[in-house]
């Protein structure tokens, strides 16, 4: 690889965690913001796919905000800061989640949010390293729709939640394109689910489900799991084990998910 791959700083979040992750919102004279201003962040995580690796290139998140009076439309701005890196999004799973940016900017309108990817993209499929093939159209931008007005002295926490499957492309040739499919939360206006699925000497796929929204994650090399960014809403939740377990599927039926709360499921044990 001509950039040397940036380690990641993994960990397991606990409940306590998860309750403050992104839920409150701090005055001016607690987080310095200067008047006029809010804070703003932007997290990355996934949800799974079937691959050993996914790299993606992470170049700049830019903000697009209301345009100014006489302008008829408003310009990209680039994030200060932002963690530009190459990551694995199958390590950012189990709750897991990458900070991408945390900046300070002017309050007001948000309407989009810009993910932007350079060309060192690949996947791994049974130890052999394959390219990800990036459209130009990709690499210039994701965009991810927001609109929401950005109070002053406010924080707002926004989740980027990559949908692995959908966003690994194979081509005719079989080549692979990455098309990025992704789901964006913010943080205040959403729920989590937690817990720890027994045993725990292999991953399984979690997924929360309703008629609206489906939210997945694996669980990590403890068991444990959290699903991030759930909108409000009643789901039913399977646990899934790996195929060769021979265990079964395990339903969790009528979980209630209310903004700004963690649900712990506790454990779940596979038979």
């Amino acid at each position: 690889m001509k950039r040397t791959m940036k380690n990641l700083k993994l960990k397991s979040l606990l409940l306590a965690a998860v309750i403050a992750f992104g839920f409150t919102s701090c005055s001016d004279e607690e987080n310095g913001n200067e008047e006029g201003s809010a804070q703003l962040a932007v997290r990355m995580t996934d949800a799974p796919g079937d691959y050993d690796h996914v790299w993606v290139d992470v170049e700049d998140v830019m903000i697009k905000t209301e345009a100014a009076i006489g302008e008829e439309e408003s310009q990209w701005e680039s994030l200060p800061n932002v963690e530009a890196g190459r990551y694995d999004l199958l390590q950012l799973t189990g709750g897991v989640s990458q900070l991408l940016v945390d900046a300070e900017i002017p309050a007001g309108y948000l309407d989009q949010i810009r993910l932007v990817l350079g060309p060192d993209n690949v996947v791994v499929i049974e130890g052999e390293e394959i390219p990800l093939a990036t459209p130009s159209a990709e690499q210039s931008g994701l965009k991810l729709q927001v609109d929401q007005e950005l109070e002053a002295g406010e924080s707002y926490e926004y989740l980027l939640d990559f949908d692995v499957d959908e966003s690994v492309v194979i081509t005719g040739n079989s080549g692979y394109i990455l098309k990025p499919v992704i789901r964006i939360s913010a943080m205040a206006n959403t729920g989590s689910i937690m817990g720890k699925v027994h045993p725990t000497d292999f991953q399984s796929l979690v997924k929360a489900q309703n008629a609206s929204h489906t939210i997945s994650a694996y669980t990590d090399a403890t068991g444990n799991f959290v699903l991030h960014g759930v909108p409000a809403g009643t789901y039913q939740v399977t646990i899934t084990p790996a195929a060769e377990t021979g265990l079964d599927v395990v339903p969790v039926n009528n979980v209630e998910v209310e903004e700004d709360s963690a649900i712990d499921l506790e454990t779940i044990y596979l038979e």
